[in-house]
């Protein structure tokens, strides 16, 4: 039984002696008031009180438990990750017909299809991540990270609806895990790929416990989440602790235009230019009197 498990457990064993020290609480006052002997109605009034405040009692250890149950036990008791083993495939060997005619056959069967398994790559960090890093705390070795959960929301460290498909339009994603034997100020990274491709990373000294949940995310306007396959790398140092993936389907909203008006111009008034007319000469005839001769 984890401890999920033995907090329910507890609440409901708390609800259902609240109910049973109410009622029997009730009874019991009730049936003392009937009793004719002083000393014995006394008694039997003081049980049923002490069993209703027991009730009321229970009833509030129940909000408790189911408010802060879990943050107050995981604070003396850290969670321990489980690590989950990857299966090997098998592959199933082709069975070879045997002809039972003994002619030499004239054509050779290709086989169109061959059963290669394909071959996962082994999560690493990019060399210009790398050159980013700047703990000098070595990591320790024995940490653990639990499988990644993935959620648009999260409470006290805690996924709220956990899923691996999403459909758009959505703001931001959580990849929500547990961890054990971790130091603090030890590097540590996680990387986003959207269909193989690197598309967002984050890398950072470790400010938590040694123990906890924790948590990565990726915020984004509404238009800019790509539907696709992701697929989120955790990494401790330089090894890869844990790979989560999840699928985002649907068409992300399109994003709206902002027309911002121009400036208009206002024409400017030239001044009119006024023709200046200059005076046109007049030429005056001159007469030249010609002597006239004498005979």
């Amino acid at each position: 039984m984890d401890i999920r498990a033995g907090i329910y457990t507890a609440i409901g064993i708390a609800v259902l002696g609240a109910g049973l020290s109410i009622w029997i609480g009730l009874r019991s006052i009730r049936s003392g008031r009937r009793i004719t002997f002083f000393k014995i109605r006394q008694r039997r009034m003081a049980s049923g009180w002490r069993l209703l405040w027991l009730g009321i009692f229970l009833i509030f250890l129940v909000f408790f438990l189911v408010l802060e149950g879990e943050p107050f036990v995981y604070r003396y008791f850290p969670p321990t990750a489980t690590i989950t083993f990857t299966p090997t495939i098998t592959l199933t060997p082709t069975i070879t017909l045997t002809p039972t005619i003994t002619e030499t056959p004239t054509i050779t069967l290709t086989p169109a299809v061959s059963d290669t398994p394909t071959i996962t790559p082994t999560p690493y960090l990019p060399p210009a991540i790398l050159a980013l890093f700047e703990s000098l705390v070595t990591p320790n070795p024995d940490a653990v990270l639990s499988p990644l959960q993935f959620s648009t929301k999260i409470e006290n460290y805690l996924p709220v609806v956990p899923s691996t498909y999403f459909i758009n339009p959505i703001h931001q994603l959580y990849a929500v895990f547990s961890y054990a034997e971790m130091t603090p100020g030890v590097q540590w990274t996680a990387l986003w790929y959207r269909d193989g491709v690197l598309v967002h990373y984050e890398t950072k000294l470790w400010d938590g416990s040694t123990g906890g949940y924790g948590y990565a995310d990726r915020t984004l306007p509404a238009e800019k989440w790509l539907a696709g396959n992701y697929e989120v790398q955790i990494f401790v140092g330089e090894d890869c602790k844990v790979v989560g993936r999840f699928i985002l389907e649907g068409n992300p909203p399109t994003a709206t235009l902002t027309v911002t008006p121009s400036p208009t111009i206002s024409p400017t008034s030239m001044p009119s230019l006024t023709p200046t007319y200059l005076p046109t000469p007049s030429r005056t005839a001159t007469r030249s009197l010609v002597p006239t001769g004498t005979h």
